[in-house]
This record gives structure tokens, C-alpha cells and sequence, in this order.
């Protein structure tokens, strides 16, 4: 029988050394991308997320098309997806009659346990047609000729491109945001929301006011739950996106192509030299951005934090 002491101990190297695997395994997927992209390191260095060629018939490379995808449909979604997500939060955890929270939540949340080759195939099918005719058309037909913002809806209007797969992979992500943002709402004290509908405020001004500084730091995980999520995402961006690496135009219906699509489509058919080598760049870049995604997070967070402490 173990000691409580030794239990104690036994439990702390357990968990200490989860940590470290986690850490081991997070630099050893770095370095085998880094070793396995080092062609293309070599041959383009920087260069490479400045260059808008993407030519395996002439061996030459270069990741601003993907890069470019990635984050505008990423941005694209989330600029949808975050109010709509906070809007059910709202709704569930406040406004919603007590017969419809649990059927309701239950509804959003079987949204994300759809596979997303089926997102990816309703959004080919039904979304992107239905997208072509009744946005894409008028706003074509009334913007042509205007400065700047014409050239904003320009291409041809088959409802595949940049728009179509940033709001799919919005409908995709809301379930992740919206169950995350419910749950941290659930756990702010009653006390505190009573407290504020008693001095008269709306319930606007509790979920502002209330809800949301004390749940911040909940929030904010689930918004970069859904990012990261959306940067992920392959089979369904590869279904609408359109896949072409060119970027003719900065029109969001115009077709595309993001990083991991490109990793999909093309990593199975390269190869080994420059081809396989500027893929695994890709992933490294993709790797990067998603780095760069959650170190800002977490400093946003930590200077809310300072920020409250300050007006505290």
C-alpha cells in the first residue's frame, strides 16, 4: 500500500512527465518538418511566403497563394462565427424558455459530429450555387463599374472561392464556439447577474457588463478553439475553395487555395526534391501561423488581465 506521501510524489512525476512528453513531442514534430522542408528553406528562404508561383512542371514554388487562403477564410469565419456564437450563448443562457435550452443546445452541438466531407459536399452542391445566384449575381450586377469595391465581387459566378469556404468553415466552427461560450456563461455566480438585474440593468448590460469580464478568459479559448479549427481544416475548404494556385485578383469570390488543401490534393502525387520539400514548408508555415495565433491570444489575455488588476 502506498503512502500518501509517496502517492503524492508518484502522482506529481506522472503528471511532470506528461508535461515534458507533451513539449518533446510538440519540438520533434518542428524539427521533422524543419528537416523535411530544409530543400525548400534552402532554395527559397523567405522568399518563399512572398511568391505567388506554385509550378511543379517547372520545379518552382513559392506559398503566398495558400498562405493567403488560409487566413482569409479563416478571418472570414470568424468574423461570422463569433457574434452568431455569441448571440446563441446569449440566448441559451439567458433568454431561452427552460423547454427549448436542452433540445436546442443539444441541436448545435450534433452540428460539430457532422463530418466535414459532408460539409465540404453540401457546400459544392447546394450551398455554392444557391451563394452564386442570390449574392454573387446582384452584387456583381450592382457594384460593376465601381472603384475598388467591383473588383471586390468580381469572378465568375459559380459560388466556389474564398467567401463560399469561409462561411462554411463558420457553420463549421459555431458549434465549438457556441458550446464553450454557453458553458463558461453557465458558471458565472447567479449572485452577481441577480445582483445586477436588482440595481436595474437590462440583460445587455449583465451579459456586458458581467458576464463577460468574469468569463473572458473562457471566451477567448473558445474563439481560438474555433480558429484553430478553421486553420485546420482540409476536406471541406478542398470541396469549395476552388484550388487554384493563382491569385489574379483580392475578390473574395474569386477560387483559391489554402495550405492544408494543398497538402491534400497534391502531397500523395510529389515527388521527393523541391515539390515534397515546399509542401512540408507549407505545414511548417501553417505550424508557425498557428504558434503566432495562440501566443497573441495569450498576451491579449494576460494584458485584460493587467488592465482589471490596474482599474482594480
Amino acid at each position: 500500500m502506498i503512502s500518501g506521501r509517496m502517492a503524492d510524489r508518484l502522482f506529481g512525476g506522472l503528471a511532470r512527465s506528461a508535461a515534458i512528453l507533451t513539449l518533446v513531442l510538440l519540438l520533434a514534430i518542428m524539427g521533422s518538418l524543419i528537416v523535411g522542408a530544409w530543400p525548400a528553406i534552402a532554395e527559397y528562404g523567405l522568399g518563399f511566403l512572398t511568391s505567388s508561383v506554385w509550378d511543379p512542371v517547372q520545379n518552382r514554388y513559392g506559398g503566398l497563394v495558400m498562405i493567403y487562403g488560409t487566413l482569409a477564410t479563416s478571418a472570414i469565419a470568424l468574423i461570422i462565427a463569433v457574434p452568431v456564437s455569441f448571440g446563441i450563448a446569449l440566448f441559451l443562457t439567458e433568454l431561452s424558455p427552460a423547454w427549448l435550452k436542452r433540445p436546442l443546445g443539444t441541436a448545435i452541438e450534433l452540428l460539430a459530429a457532422v463530418p466535414s466531407i459532408v460539409y465540404g459536399m453540401w457546400g459544392l452542391m447546394v450551398f455554392g450555387p444557391v451563394l452564386a445566384t442570390y449574392v454573387q449575381q446582384p452584387l456583381q450586377n450592382l457594384l460593376t463599374g465601381v472603384p475598388y469595391l467591383g473588383a471586390f465581387v468580381s469572378g465568375p459566378p459559380v459560388g466556389i472561392g474564398i467567401l463560399s469556404a469561409g462561411i462554411i468553415l463558420a457553420i463549421m466552427i459555431i458549434p465549438f464556439i457556441a458550446s464553450v461560450m454557453r458553458d463558461v456563461f453557465e458558471v458565472t455566480p447567479a449572485l452577481l447577474k441577480e445582483s445586477a438585474y436588482g440595481l436595474g440593468s437590462t440583460t445587455w448590460e449583465v451579459v456586458w457588463k458581467v458576464v463577460l469580464p468574469y468569463t473572458k478568459t473562457g471566451v477567448l479559448g473558445g474563439v481560438m478553439l474555433g480558429l484553430g479549427r478553421a486553420l485546420g481544416e482540409t476536406m471541406a475548404v478542398t470541396f469549395v475553395i476552388g484550388n487554384m494556385n493563382q491569385l489574379n485578383s483580392l475578390s473574395v469570390f474569386e477560387a483559391a487555395n489554402s495550405i492544408t488543401s494543398a497538402l491534400a490534393n497534391e502531397f500523395a502525387e510529389a515527388g521527393e526534391g523541391l515539390h515534397q520539400a515546399s509542401l512540408i514548408y507549407l505545414g511548417l508555415v501553417l505550424f508557425f501561423i498557428t504558434f503566432v495565433v495562440l501566443a497573441c491570444s495569450k498576451v491579449l489575455l494576460n494584458r485584460l488581465q493587467k488592465n482589471e488588476g490596474a482599474r482594480s
